[in-house]
């Protein structure tokens, strides 16, 4: 039996059903399940620390890297790294050395401007964790860097400090660039806006309309024009395609005199002051490049605006990339047919035709975001080589605005602390792991993936997480067909065949376990009665020990979490929204009453993953509340929505935005504060390098990849 709730309590919520056409898509969502045992007694005050995962981040490890436009072919040799291997590097901008930008130099750089041989870049590093701005002074012949100089320090008046900064460009005084550090104030809407700041005084004003969201942005030659990739005022939707921008223009100086040139269309950028490329998907099904020519005189829209497709069908080609009053050739990214790989190539304007570039020099190397030096002698781009000589961290520490708060990026899914604070759980695709705090004793607990892991508060060593050794991730959508069951495994066994303990023995798809803060129960998600709902059963005995039934309804009840303090549970629920991956999180006591919604503002979306604060007072949770951060097809899986880490008062005051990045932010893990202050470095090299894979489809609500595979249906 399980006390002190009877089987007979069954609890139907009055709630009124939305009715909804079923929709099957399973894109961005990867139901990860961020997972910790915490002690009653612990207090918010005295600190606390969230814990969370970046999809892919880990792999990435992106460098800015340069070729010669005028070598062809090109050699390796060729090739300079233009970045230091620190952190993530991406998204460069090569910029004339104003007076302005020389500027921001110390003295002692003894940088000469005139000196030829020296290249400034300007890129994004996401080395303090979230996304930033930084300015290098590099010598094209690959001898080093000169000097390295943040932009936009955190002190600047406005900008939170854990805000995404994003594709720089320099032009004349100022820099102009992508920031979410303004809410939209509007649900799923995005917070990217591009700004302009003077270099030298740091004053700063937004370009982009109140409520509308700007990405890309491109300055014209003479510095007057900004070009920009925008949903406008039609705003962006979870099932929107990722080529549905349009292209504006507006003032550099003011951000007036807006207006829109090409419908459908992304990633602008200028030759002169009336022409523009860009991609968009074309009729053929190819994302293809295009020409916009801006009428010289008379007034400018859509009507009067000339567009041409430049490159052919057969290969997708995007993300141009052009140089000042330069028409003999473009840089693109391209995707051959023949390929899984993303190149760098040049298209020659005069002869209609591409230069391969990158696949000569590493044809197994993703290769992303070209850009062209003023002089186009150079064309730069970011590439992952998986440099194995820098450190990899197991924890990454990131810079937030609440004092009391830590934020830590983890290297892993499905993180979860130990009670005694000593060790980690945590899921690769090659099974469940445990490693102490430092990053040692690193060693596998259950040879197949598993759906959450999750510390026993009571009972040393045990930790619970679902899985079946037959789980298929080479077939998607097979792993929602399979029979995923509750285990309780014992980390610290010493007979590796009995430390797995199988806890249910119905339904085919249990997943998600949470016990309660007195370890005698766990609630689970199981789809035994034809949906998925909750349930309650005994923490030692299983299903054996009684069964309890918390919800009941034809929807999707998922990823329970119980509060510290033992008086509720939080979920995600699609209830409102049958059928879809349209989620919204709710509390209910756990004999089944006071069941509500938790913050109204979240209708729509998709929010999932809830865990509470030490205190009970607070759930923090993965959201698509703030839309997208960045044109998507400039990312790997570029057709996974971005969802970021927010938290909410119990009684959904308070909503608070903790993560800014264009990629998916994993479920976050909220528990006392964790001994470590910074970085941790595994000590030795742990998992894959460069492990990811490129778009396959245009659509964000088509099954792919691994990462999808991750949610068993939810």
């Amino acid at each position: 039996m399980l006390p002190p709730i009877a089987k007979s309590q069954t609890f139907r919520p009055p709630k009124k059903i939305m009715n909804s056409t079923l929709v099957f898509f399973s894109f961005f969502l990867i139901s990860l399940f961020c997972l910790s045992a915490l002690a009653e007694t612990s207090q918010a005050s005295d600190g606390s620390t969230i814990l969370f995962t970046t999809m892919g981040s880990s792999t990435f490890e992106f460098d800015i890297f340069t070729l010669p436009t005028s070598r062809r072919p090109p050699s390796p040799s060729d090739e300079h790294r233009l970045t230091d291997g620190k952190s993530i590097n991406f998204n460069g901008h090569l910029a004339s050395p104003s007076p302005a930008l020389i500027s921001l130099l110390p003295n002692t750089s003894g940088v000469q401007p005139q000196d030829k041989t020296l290249l400034h870049l300007i890129y994004v590093t996401e080395r303090d964790g979230a996304p930033t701005l930084h300015y290098d002074v590099v010598h094209s012949d690959n001898k080093g860097t000169n000097v390295q100089v943040p932009l936009l320090s955190e002190q600047q008046s406005g900008m939170s400090v854990n805000s995404m900064k994003d594709t720089p460009v320099l032009t004349n005084e100022h820099l102009v660039y992508v920031s979410t550090h303004e809410n939209s104030g509007k649900p799923m809407a995005s917070w990217a806006a591009v700004y302009s700041t003077e270099l030298r005084t740091k004053a700063t004003q937004r370009l982009t309309p109140p409520g509308i969201a700007d990405f890309s942005p491109a300055v014209s030659p003479s510095g007057k024009w900004t070009a920009v990739a925008s949903y406008g005022e039609k705003g962006w939707s979870i099932v929107s395609k990722e080529l549905s921008t349009d292209i504006y223009v507006f003032l550099t100086g003011d951000g007036t005199q807006r207006v829109k040139v090409v419908e459908l269309g992304g990633w602008p950028r200028w030759t002169d002051e009336s022409t523009l490329y860009f991609h968009r998907k074309s009729d053929d099904g190819w994302i293809s490049v295009y020409r916009a020519v801006l009428p010289k005189t008379g007034p400018v829209s859509t009507k009067t605006v000339t567009v041409t497709r430049v490159t052919p069908s057969g290969i997708h080609a995007f993300t141009p990339a052009t140089s000042p009053n330069n028409n003999d050739f473009i840089a693109v990214a391209t995707r051959r047919p023949e390929s899984e790989i993303r190149h760098v190539e040049l298209f020659d304007l005069k002869k209609n035709e591409f230069v391969e570039l990158t696949r000569l020099v590493s044809p197994k190397s993703h290769h992303f975001n070209p850009f062209l030096s003023p002089d186009s002698s150079r064309v730069g781009y970011h590439s992952c080589r998986g440099d194995r000589t820098n450190p990899h961290n197991l924890l990454q520490r990131l810079k937030t605005t609440p004092e009391d708060l830590s934020l830590f990026r983890f290297d892993g899914a499905f993180p979860s602390l130990s009670p005694e604070g000593d060790r980690f759980a945590f899921v690769t695709f090659t099974g469940v792991f445990v490693v102490n705090q430092d990053g040692s004793g690193l060693r596998q607990i259950l040879p197949q993936v598993g759906f959450g892991t999750v510390w026993d508060p009571v009972r040393r060593g045990i930790v619970y997480t679902s899985s079946d050794p037959s789980l298929n991730f080479t077939a998607p959508g097979l792993v929602g067909t399979h029979k995923i069951n509750i285990l309780a495994v014992n980390v610290d066994a010493r007979n590796p065949s009995s430390a797995v303990k199988k806890l249910t023995t119905g339904g085919q798809n249990n997943a998600f376990p949470w016990p309660s803060p007195d370890g005698k129960r766990i609630v689970f998600r199981s789809d035994r009665s034809g949906t998925k709902n909750l349930y309650i059963m005994d923490a030692e005995k299983g299903e054996a020990g009684g069964l309890f039934r918390l919800t009941n309804g034809n929807w999707n009840d998922t990823i329970a979490t119980w509060s510290p303090d033992n008086n509720w549970i939080v979920f995600a629920s699609n209830r409102e929204y049958i059928g879809t991956l349209l989620m919204d999180l709710y509390v209910v006591h756990p004999d089944g009453t006071g069941l509500r919604k938790v913050a109204q503002n979240l209708t729509g979306g998709v929010s999932m993953h809830p865990m509470f604060s030490p205190d009970s007072k607070r759930i923090v949770f993965t959201t698509t509340y703030a839309g997208i951060s960045a044109e998507p097809i400039g990312n790997p899986k570029f057709n996974v929505a971005s969802s970021e880490i927010f938290t909410v008062n119990l009684d959904g005051s308070d909503f608070m935005r903790l993560t800014h990045n264009s990629v998916e932010d994993g479920p976050p893990l909220w528990f006392p504060k964790i001994k470590a202050t910074g970085d941790v470095a595994w000590p030795k090299r742990f998992g894959a390098s460069c492990a990811f894979e490129d778009f396959k489809s245009q659509n964000t609500t088509v099954k792919m990849n691994k990462r999808s595979l991750m949610c068993p249906s939810q």
